[in-house]
C-alpha cells in the first residue's frame, strides 16, 4: 500500500490509499481502451485538464502530453474540436464525487494508479459503460470507417471516456 497526498489548485491536504497495483485488477466490466498517458498524448480535454497536478501521477504520462496551462484549446484535442461541458454543469448534474473534484478523468487516473473506492467505482464504471453505445452507434450508422472529419464532436467525446474513437 502507498498513500497519495495531493496538493493542487482544486484539492489541497487529501490523501488516497493505492491498494492495486499500476494498470492491474480492474472491475471486470470496466475494459478502457486507452490509459490515462494515451490519452493525455493523444489530447484531451483543450488541454487543460490536470496541468496544476503533474506531481500527483507518473512523470511519463506527461512526457508527450498535449497540454495547455493557460486555457481550454480545442486545438490541443485530438480532433480538434471542443467536445467538454463545463465543470458547472457536471455539478449542477450531480456527476462529479467531491474526491474526485475534476471528475471522471481524474476518477480513472486514481483508479488505474490503484485507488479503489467501493459504490464510487461501480457508479463511475456504469457511466463509463452507458457513453459508447449512444456515441458508437451513432458514429458506425452516419461515418465510412475511419473517417476522422464526420461526427468529430462525438469522437471526441468517446476518447474523453478511454474509448479509442480513431478505429471507428
Amino acid at each position: 500500500m502507498k498513500i497519495i497526498r495531493v496538493h493542487d489548485k482544486m484539492q489541497n491536504g487529501y490523501s488516497y490509499i493505492l491498494t492495486e497495483s499500476v494498470g492491474q485488477n480492474f472491475h471486470e466490466d470496466f475494459r478502457p481502451e486507452l490509459t490515462p498517458r494515451q490519452m493525455l498524448e493523444l489530447g484531451v480535454f483543450g488541454g487543460k485538464y490536470m496541468t496544476d497536478c503533474k506531481d500527483e501521477f507518473p512523470k511519463e504520462w506527461f512526457k508527450k502530453a498535449k497540454l495547455c496551462p493557460e486555457c481550454h484549446n480545442a486545438e490541443f484535442n485530438y480532433f480538434r474540436i471542443n467536445a467538454s461541458l463545463p465543470l458547472s454543469v457536471w455539478l449542477e448534474k450531480g456527476w462529479i464525487y467531491p474526491e474526485d473534484p475534476r471528475g471522471w478523468f481524474q476518477w480513472y487516473c486514481r483508479y488505474y494508479m490503484g485507488r479503489r473506492i467501493s459504490g464510487e467505482d461501480e457508479r463511475q464504471i456504469k457511466r463509463w459503460k452507458a457513453i459508447a453505445p449512444r456515441h458508437v452507434g451513432a458514429i458506425k450508422k452516419n461515418c465510412a470507417p475511419k473517417d476522422e472529419n464526420c461526427r468529430r464532436k462525438q469522437k471526441q467525446a468517446l476518447l474523453h471516456w478511454a474509448y479509442d474513437a480513431r478505429k471507428l
